[in-house]
């Protein structure tokens, strides 16, 4: 009969008393390996508001030292005083990503306070709406430019460096309608889908190197950008009504699923679209 393999030998502390590490210290090594943003960089569009807020501020709670990037400096500033309020490292950088010059201009201003991102946030977008007749090629530009281009630029920008450090996440918000039309999807609709192929072309782009891309797909979530929608009531309620949990979303609950596609736990997962939405897509 083999002898029993013994356990690892203890460790004493300086004056001879037994010195192991608690349960709870074990598991918050464990968690944080998985989970942890400490001394990785993000980058945030569109994060002074919606989910984008959300998601900034679970980043830099997370230990991201975390750039917010918008037009409204009002919302930046408030925004970046409460991440810092809560012990958080962020600061704000006001950009338009509305032009290829406005995406190349505020992709380097991103990078001066803290220096090249290791995470990437694609949240930023507009969603114009008008009757699909009356749609305009303006506003097939401006949608497409703002949802679509500006991911693509920023991802080039920031990915060369993020596989060169051997690590890099790149993370897009997307929405149901790239995947089924409904309350009028029109070019919104079109911009999220050419964003989750852009994903899976940049998963293929950089995989191997470290640097994944990945979706988040929300369904109807209760934002600024759905200001419009949310002024009828009685459809507010029917689209609560197609989800599982019965309700419609809200930014927090973006939170623990961007951490997670952030940290170094999720290296395995790339070219993904990971449904947010309550069960609205499988309803």
């Amino acid at each position: 009969m083999r002898a029993p393999i013994p356990p690892s030998s203890p460790a004493f502390a300086g004056d001879g008393r037994l010195d192991t590490p608690t349960t709870e210290e074990i598991m918050n090594d464990y968690l944080a390996d998985l989970f942890s943003l400490d001394g990785r960089t993000a980058v945030v569009t569109g994060g002074s508001s919606g989910i984008g807020r959300g998601i900034a501020t679970a980043l830099a709670r997370a230990g991201a030292t975390t750039v917010i990037v918008a037009r409204g400096e009002e919302r930046i500033a408030r925004t970046v005083a409460d991440l810092q309020d809560a012990g958080c490292r962020a600061a704000g950088v006001v950009g338009d990503l509305g032009s290829r010059d406005g995406i190349r201009t505020l992709a380097e201003a991103a990078v001066e306070p803290f220096g090249e991102p290791d995470i990437l946030v694609n949240s930023a977008g507009i969603n114009i709406r008008p009757p699909f007749a009356e749609i305009t090629e303006d506003d097939w530009d401006a949608t497409m430019t703002v949802n679509a281009l500006a991911p693509f630029l920023l991802g080039q920008r920031y990915a060369t460096g993020m596989a060169e450090r051997g690590y890099g996440r790149l993370i897009h918000i997307s929405s149901q309608q790239a995947h089924r039309a409904f309350v009028s999807s029109g070019v919104y609709g079109a911009s999220k889908g050419a964003v989750e192929s852009l994903m899976r072309s940049e998963a293929e782009a950089w995989g191997g190197s470290g640097v994944t891309s990945n979706t988040l797909v929300p369904g109807f979530v209760l934002t600024p950008l759905n200001a419009r929608l949310q002024e009828d009531p009685a459809q507010i309620a029917a689209l609560a009504e197609r989800t599982m949990i019965g309700r419609n979303g809200l930014p927090e609950d973006f939170a623990a699923a961007a951490v997670f596609l952030a940290g170094a736990g999720s290296a395995y997962i790339t070219g993904h679209s990971l449904f947010v939405d309550g069960g609205l897509s499988v309803h």
